[in-house]
């Protein structure tokens, strides 16, 4: 086990479940669906799970808020509701990713990915900005909460509704490299935890608290602005073409010990919805022909497309070793 993989794993044993919670793993591999067009079609059927499961969940909710006449579901209900509509642009940016390319759109439809997950991202922050008003309203002008049993009730129903979509559109969404399924997941649970906060607060008033309405409120804005700040780093660093170091590393690995390469020049990745590219600049024996030359190239790439996950497309420059390019570029970023 390598020093890297080692000191990997300990500190995540250290960071623990509120860590995953808040910022889950983000690794850009990470249980890897490869095959692009599988990877596209389980994030439409995650994308159509979770939209029926919200729905029925916010569904459900919605009967108990007319049975009780509670005031106290009415925002957690409309948040349920909220969150399951995310789903359809999702649902439209994975069908125009499948698309061909075209004169136009040269690499294809993939970034329609990133521009859902803005507005995803947008639903977040508006989460936020709505929990936080309304803790802040009901603490200047507490609000009664009737019919304790079933709010609570609700809640609970609208917290497991939420947080089961959660974790399985986090789970697809690394699994397929989709940032922006992995940031409507960490949408999902933010409603989660204002369904949480309708469950607390209730318990709080019928023990005699009426504050703790509110104060959970607060602590759940707190929470959701920790999810936002997630989801923000991880969807634009797709949009500003980040991608884990690793991967690099790994290129340049595979590349490196590929026979006739005497170097690597450079390695760049980019994400194309939830697909990679690479662009790489490989130095060969200025001796060998250029048919030999563009057989390493070849080769080069065959290792390249298997060695690191998701990648689809590779183009490969082989220079001779004597050749030093005039706009050299370094061989990978960090974000």
């Amino acid at each position: 086990m390598s020093e890297h993989h080692h000191h990997h794993e300990h500190e995540h044993g250290h960071r623990g479940v509120l860590r995953n919670i808040f910022a889950p793993h983000s690794h850009d591999a990470f249980d890897s669906i490869d095959d692009a067009a599988e990877s596209s079609a389980s994030g439409i059927r995650a994308v159509k799970i979770s939209l029926v499961t919200l729905s029925v969940t916010a569904a459900f909710q919605l009967v108990i808020l007319v049975i009780s006449g509670s005031i106290a579901l009415a925002a957690d209900t409309i948040h349920n509701f909220s969150d399951a509509l995310t789903a359809i642009p999702l649902w439209i940016a994975f069908v125009l990713g499948r698309k061909a390319a075209t004169k136009r759109y040269t690499y294809g439809y993939g970034r329609a990915e990133d521009v859902a997950g803005l507005f995803v991202v947008l639903m977040i922050a508006l989460s936020a900005v709505v929990a936080g008003y309304e803790a802040i309203r009901r603490l200047i002008h507490p609000v009664a909460i009737d019919h304790l049993g079933w709010v609570i009730a609700a809640g609970v129903v609208g917290f497991l509704g939420n947080e089961l979509v959660a974790v399985y559109r986090i789970r697809v969404g690394h699994q397929i490299g989709s940032a922006a399924l992995v940031a409507d997941g960490l949408h999902a649970r933010t409603d989660g935890f204002t369904s949480l906060a309708v469950v607390f607060g209730a318990i709080g008033v019928g023990l005699g608290f009426p504050l703790a309405d509110p104060i959970v409120g607060l602590i759940i804005t707190v929470a959701i602005a920790a999810v936002l700040r997630t989801a923000v780093r991880d969807v634009f660093r797709r949009l500003l073409d980040g991608v884990d170091p690793a991967l690099v590393d790994t290129a340049e690995t595979t590349l490196a010990r590929e026979p006739g390469v005497v170097g690597v020049r450079s390695v760049r990745m980019r994400w194309i919805g939830h697909r990679l590219h690479a662009d790489a600049e490989l130095d060969v024996a200025p001796e060998i022909s250029l048919q030999d030359a563009h057989g390493v190239a070849h080769a080069a790439e065959h290792a390249l497309i298997h060695a690191v996950p998701k990648l689809s497309t590779a183009l490969i420059h082989a220079y001779p070793a004597t050749d030093l390019a005039p706009h050299r570029g370094p061989s990978s970023y960090t974000l």
